[in-house]
């Protein structure tokens, strides 16, 4: 006997996808985005949806529901991560003096609780911080150009973004299987 919740999507046209294509906010009709900053704002963009869409349904206790101890991984503490994240990398270019930290030192995974009002903090922190950044970013079309006090380029910032939120919706996988059962694209 297991207390693993049993796996279930609520797809229909393919059992180990998040949601039926035809649903699905990240489905485009025609051809893809044209160009480099194009394709790349395109996947940072559905990256975003997806981690959104991982959270969609729950309450805090699940949003903040642990991983495996000693780990302190949960998608509310994800949530507040990326947040903190944006902040960062909006410091990397920017050149006057940074913004401190949203949650404090490991404040973004450790600070987790189990509140609504959290949660709704989590996610307006989120939402401001993706709009600070990529109104800074939009200044600088330019995947070249070096920016700010790293002297990093546009393209590695953006492409660093993608990366980050890629890796993270692939935790979100796991931690929202183990909450309900869930599985998902």
């Amino acid at each position: 006997m297991t207390d693993q919740p049993a796996r279930w999507t609520q797809a229909t046209v393919y059992p180990d996808m998040w949601t039926d294509p035809a649903d699905d906010p990240r489905e485009k009709e025609g051809a893809g985005p044209e160009g480099e900053l194009a394709t790349v704002q395109s996947f940072l963009r559905d990256y975003r949806l997806t981690l959104r869409m991982k959270c969609e349904g729950l309450d805090p206790e699940q949003l903040a529901r642990r991983s495996v101890p000693p780990s302190t991984l949960s998608l509310l503490g994800l949530l507040r991560h990326l947040a903190e994240v944006e902040r960062d990398w909006r410091n990397w270019i920017t050149d006057g003096e940074p913004e401190p930290k949203l949650y404090g030192d490991g404040g973004d995974f450790g600070g987790v609780v189990a509140e609504q009002a959290a949660v709704d903090a989590a996610y307006a922190d989120l939402e401001r911080e993706q709009a600070a950044t990529d109104a800074v970013l939009a200044q600088h079309p330019d995947l070249g150009e070096r920016l700010g006090r790293e002297d990093i380029t546009g393209r590695e910032l953006m492409v660093h973004r993608v990366e980050e939120y890629a890796r993270h919706c692939g935790h979100a996988d796991l931690l929202r299987e183990c909450i309900d059962g869930r599985v998902g694209q």
